[in-house]
């Protein structure tokens, strides 16, 4: 931690992960006397005393995050509480905490964040403290997965935090008339996140009839969601700007027409695996909310037809179309030819897309930053070299699709010089001949996905000159060879996470691993058989399987 102790004009320090930390590096930190900004996200090591030297020492600090920090609790919590007063935004998820450093912690004249997800000594005690000690500033809260807060500590908020703006209860209590009741007089709330509730009809209801209007509201896989509900909800709240009905399996076309003709000015919809919506009722969403910049269909019925309607929102920048088995090139050209904002595509296993539909996207879609189209088997080298004319790409992920080969992804590392991940697993004509352009023209990589392609050695090797590189899985490469894999393992030195099949854990030197790990890499060993790839079809009806 000398850059700490050298550098102590520093804003901001994120150490997130860095899992070995200990308090004698909490204690560098400290010396940063001017911080603001401090991030220390699973440094389970790190302690009560830890903190308390950064309280003591870091006293601008105007955001800390403490999550997943196990050794911290009340006392440490509590001591950043009463010395740094100038605190903004406060993460304690996962925290051994309770009651105890509450009161401190609402005494902070500027909070306007607190995360307390995953605290499970957090009950309607807790929250009483609201309202016993207020905490006027205060605009977001987030509770979820703390199981034993009810509508009885929810109603505390009404006094205690009435300028509340957004309000995070996911996978707690269930839904209910009261809950819903608990919070309908927070006249400053625009948003609310539910996901994974179970939510009843009547207190979807009573969200409907709160005397606000929301402007974000995500019910992502809450059980319990039905189209009279939704309806209630979508018909009163008509100024929402963001919905996330992700997996709400019982909803229908009725939904889908309450949302259109109610919530006009949506930017984001997101609503993957609502399988019971025909293919019709997406023609509804282009024709009424053309405001719309972030769509997920992921595993719908959406066709081409729904694509020609939708490609009439020209602000669109995200478009998730993973297992959509309707849609095919004609379709996708719509949205190459209208939407040339568009920055993120995933075509995911949607088998009916081929180079003429990419073609389109690359032609007419300049800025795209990410694409996925794995398992698109019908892709060939013909949509690299499209893509490749995308110089903003930094996320390309293609793996399952056997005709593309070295000549394709040499394209992408000649023309996305800002590639950062790159997913080319089962791409089995992808051999050496490709990753040596990759590792002369895409210095920016830092994850890489290589199982089941054809590189070698010699191929892997070269990755070496990539710096940034810190992420690299390699399973069932056949001629990869432990000598060959162990040059490159300590050629790349900034790798932090390795993922190797368990065969080549017997095959390497002991001290290797040890000398890597002492350089901060971690290992994760994989022991799968190699498996044949099922035609999508029969891949989508073993997911149905699964989820039934």
């Amino acid at each position: 931690m000398s850059l700490a102790l050298n550098c102590k004009n520093l804003v901001d320090i994120d150490l997130s992960n860095t899992t070995e930390l200990r308090d004698a590096a909490a204690a560098a930190v400290a010396e940063a006397k001017n911080l603001e900004r401090l991030w220390l996200g699973r440094c389970k090591l790190i302690t009560d005393m830890g903190i308390g030297c950064i309280a003591v020492g870091c006293k601008k600090l105007r955001l800390i995050s403490l999550k997943w920090c196990l050794g911290v609790t009340d006392l440490g919590v509590g001591l950043i509480a009463v010395k740094c007063k100038e605190i903004r935004s406060l993460d304690l998820s996962y925290l051994p905490i309770t009651n105890k450093c509450l009161p401190s912690i609402l005494k902070l004249q500027y909070l306007e964040d607190l995360v307390m997800e995953g605290c499970f000594g957090i009950d309607d005690d807790s929250l009483a403290a609201l309202q016993q000690h207020g905490c006027k500033t205060l605009k977001t809260l987030d509770v979820s997965s703390c199981q034993n807060i009810t509508h009885v500590g929810l109603s505390s908020l009404i006094d205690g935090a009435g300028g509340l703006e957004k309000l995070i209860l996911a996978y707690g209590s269930p839904v209910t008339l009261p809950l819903a009741n608990s919070l309908r007089k927070l006249s400053a709330l625009q948003s609310v996140k539910l996901d994974g509730c179970m939510v009843t009809s009547a207190g979807l209801k009573a969200l409907g009839n709160w005397c606000i209007t929301l402007r974000q509201l995500s019910l992502s896989k809450c059980l319990g969601v039905t189209d009279e509900g939704l309806s209630c909800i979508v018909t009163k709240h008509t100024e929402l700007k963001k919905l996330d009905i992700t997996c709400c399996r019982k909803i229908t076309d009725v939904s889908v027409a309450r949302i259109t003709n109610s919530c006009t000015n949506l930017t984001s919809l997101r609503m993957e695996s609502c399988t019971l919506v025909s293919r019709e009722a997406f023609v509804l969403i282009g024709q009424w909310c053309q405001l719309l910049e972030e769509l997920d269909f992921t595993d719908n019925e959406i066709d081409d037809e729904g694509l020609k309607s939708i490609s009439r929102c020209s602000k669109l920048s995200s478009l998730k179309l993973g297992i959509c088995l309707n849609i095919s090139d004609e379709g996708l050209a719509y949205i190459g030819r209208q939407c040339m904002k568009l920055t993120e595509l995933d075509l995911y296993r949607s088998a009916g897309i081929t180079d003429s539909g990419i073609l389109a996207i690359a032609s007419g879609c300049p800025d795209l930053e990410m694409i996925n189209i794995s398992y698109c088997k019908d892709i060939t080298d013909s949509s690299l070299i499209s893509l490749s004319k995308c110089v903003r790409l930094n996320t390309f992920e293609s793996r399952g699709c056997p005709l593309i080969s070295s000549l394709g992804l040499s394209a992408i590392a000649v023309g996305c010089r800002q590639l950062i991940k790159l997913d080319i697993k089962k791409c089995h004509n992808i051999d050496d001949a490709g990753m040596l352009p990759l590792a002369h023209f895409s210095q920016n990589l830092k994850q890489i996905n290589l199982s089941y392609s054809s590189v070698m050695d010699v191929g892997l090797l070269s990755l070496a000159s990539i710096s940034c590189l810190q992420n690299m899985t390699v399973l069932h490469s056949k001629g990869l060879t432990p000598s060959g894999l162990a040059a490159a393992l300590l050629a790349c030195g900034g790798l932090t996470k390795v993922k190797l099949h368990a065969s080549f854990k017997s095959l390497l030197p002991l001290p290797l691993f040890e000398h890597l790990e002492t350089r901060g890499c971690v290992f994760e060993w994989r022991d799968k058989e190699f498996q044949a790839e099922l035609d999508p079809k029969c891949w989508k009806l073993q997911l149905e399987d699964v989820i039934s």
